[in-house]
């Protein structure tokens, strides 16, 4: 099992920026993937950003150029860098991991997510 745990949410104004953070059970390096999605009320869970465990990231459409994923193997740690915060991106973030038995020619994973933490961007 993998547990994770996501901090640094908060009210910023249009334009600003945050840094979400999802503390990891285990040795992150060998987690196959590690992700962010968000929330809004009413809405569907949407793809924010992938890293996985060779350090390849991708992004969904509105948010590249604005937000950076990143690990930091030595703390179990993931980042999410969010600049030049809209309206649009309120929602709920959630972490995510990817992790089970993989092999050369095999895998089987499963999905852990945590409890989310809320990021409002208001005037």
């Amino acid at each position: 099992q993998v547990q994770l745990v996501e901090s640094g949410g908060g009210l910023v104004q249009p334009g600003g920026s945050l840094r979400l953070s999802c503390a990891v059970s285990k040795d992150v390096s060998s987690i196959y993937a590690m992700g962010w999605y968000r929330q809004a009320p009413g809405k569907n869970r949407e793809f924010v950003a992938v890293i996985t465990r060779g350090g390849n990231q991708d992004y969904g459409d509105f948010v590249k150029g604005r937000f950076t994923i990143s690990r930091d193997n030595a703390k179990n740690t993931v980042y999410l860098q969010m600049n030049d915060l809209k309206p649009e991106d309120t929602a709920t973030y959630y972490c995510n991991a990817e992790d089970g038995d993989y092999y050369s020619d095999y895998v089987n994973l499963e999905n852990y997510w945590g409890q989310g933490t809320q990021v409002t961007v208001s005037s």
